[in-house]
């Protein structure tokens, strides 16, 4: 694999729109091609037998049975909000002004 260049991550951070100084370029540039050439090494590993995974660990996710079960009606629950109108829960317009 070639080497990454600077130009490469201006490019990139181009079409990222983001503006880096020339000490970011560099740096980026010396860190992101650690990155790269770290995934070229995986790419030398001998795999032959090993299941793709996406966690180390046979994990199961644990989760209660569906249950139907009886719910708070809709007017006990717009009784405990602090601003209804017409049936719904009032909200500011704007996060941050008063209703």
């Amino acid at each position: 694999m070639s080497r990454l260049t600077r130009e490469e991550v201006a490019h990139v951070a181009h079409l990222a729109r983001l503006r880096l100084s020339e000490a970011e370029l560099e740096r980026f540039t010396e860190q992101l091609g650690r990155v790269l050439e770290h995934a070229t090494d995986m790419n030398e590993l001998d795999l032959e037998g090993v299941e793709p995974t996406a966690h180390p660990f046979g994990l199961i996710n644990v989760v209660r049975a569906d249950q139907v079960r009886a719910s708070l009606s809709r007017d006990e629950v717009l009784a405990q909000a602090p601003d209804v109108k017409d049936g719904r829960f009032a909200v500011p317009r704007i996060l941050g002004e008063a209703p």
